[in-house]
């Protein structure tokens, strides 16, 4: 029987509000992608979310099709909560999302209110839960009306199965008109989840994160290692066993230039110089100033949640290491 560490959440400043909200979210929070499904033990998916949870990661984030297959990552969840974490479920924040294809035919994907409540309640018998925390729309419909999609966040508020809605992988503008909508219904819009890391700065470039700050809505950041780039991982080319290697759909080879390699080798002499390795230095530069609520963080084993909640320990940039990071990256 697991009983979570009684030191969980000794360090208040892990945590931090979410835009004008009153919840809190952990600095880092725990996201199960690729990691959870049949195709990995279940004693190691289990042990990285107790260690997780022992080390104040209070937010566990899901979507519908998260696995492989689709949908097993969210019933891997369930059958954790079940074993180990009941009598912890009100600590947690389980968040989920529909937005990408999951089931063959027309109602399968994007933002209908028929896709998105269908998918919500499938989540939910997964999981087995009455309600999870935070509902996303995963990415806008371009054929939906936005008042459709954030019509179906609001009612799942209203029928008590989501405590609070975001949206991920929105425009800046498509998320002023969102937050307006959802304002209108009496449904807040509570956080975005962009793309977000030294190599993509599209937040900064397209003006997302000042309209967060103008919204007062958190954001919670995704791939901010860029799928295992900004790890020692490839300092020195592609490893055999890696992720570019095997040719993921989510990093090819063929984006690990030598012009890349030597970046992150620069990079990675900065991480150093900060007593950091190269993931510790991407985490604390994605979750320096604050602006970030949350960083979104896969895991393989629990060692590896450790280095990354060691990251935390150190979030203070001096101008000049600023200045060098946007210098070797916009070179």
């Amino acid at each position: 029987m697991y009983t979570a560490h009684p030191d969980r959440h000794a360090d208040p400043s892990f945590y931090r509000r979410t835009g004008r909200s009153g919840l809190k979210l952990p600095a880092l929070s725990l996201g199960l992608w690729h990691n959870f499904g049949p195709d990995r033990p279940v004693e190691t998916q289990r042990a990285i979310l107790r260690r997780a949870f022992d080390l104040g990661i209070t937010h566990f984030d899901l979507a519908n099709n998260y696995g492989p297959p689709p949908g097993s990552a969210e019933s891997a969840l369930g059958e954790a909560l079940k074993a180990d974490f009941g009598p912890y479920r009100d600590e947690l924040v389980i968040s989920t999302k529909a937005g990408y294809l999951m089931w063959p035919g027309p109602y399968g994907e994007w933002g209908s209110r028929k896709y998105l409540l269908n998918s919500l309640d499938r989540s939910l018998a997964r999981m087995g839960l009455d309600h999870v925390d935070i509902f996303y729309s995963h990415r806008p419909d371009p054929d939906t009306p936005l008042e459709e999609t954030m019509g179906a966040l609001h009612t799942a508020v209203q029928q008590g199965k989501a405590l609070y809605v975001g949206v991920s992988n929105y425009s800046a503008e498509q998320t002023r008109e969102a937050a307006r909508i959802l304002a209108g219904l009496g449904t807040p819009l509570l956080i975005h989840q962009p793309r977000y890391s030294m190599l993509d700065r599209r937040p900064e470039t397209g003006g997302l994160l000042d309209a967060l700050d103008e919204l007062e809505v958190g954001s919670i950041a995704y791939s901010p290692l860029e799928q295992g780039l900004l790890t020692s991982r490839y300092l020195d080319g592609i490893p055999e066993d890696s992720r570019a290697a095997s040719d993921s759909p989510f990093l090819k080879s063929d984006a690990v230039t030598g012009e890349l390699v030597g970046k992150l080798r620069a990079l990675d002499e900065i991480a150093s110089s900060r007593g950091q390795s190269l993931a510790q230095l991407a985490l604390a530069w994605v979750l320096r100033q604050g602006r970030v609520t949350s960083a979104l963080v896969g895991a393989s084993s629990p060692q590896q949640l450790e280095d990354s909640v060691a990251a935390t320990r150190n979030l203070d940039f001096g101008a000049d290491e600023l200045a060098r990071i946007d210098k070797i990256v916009q070179r």
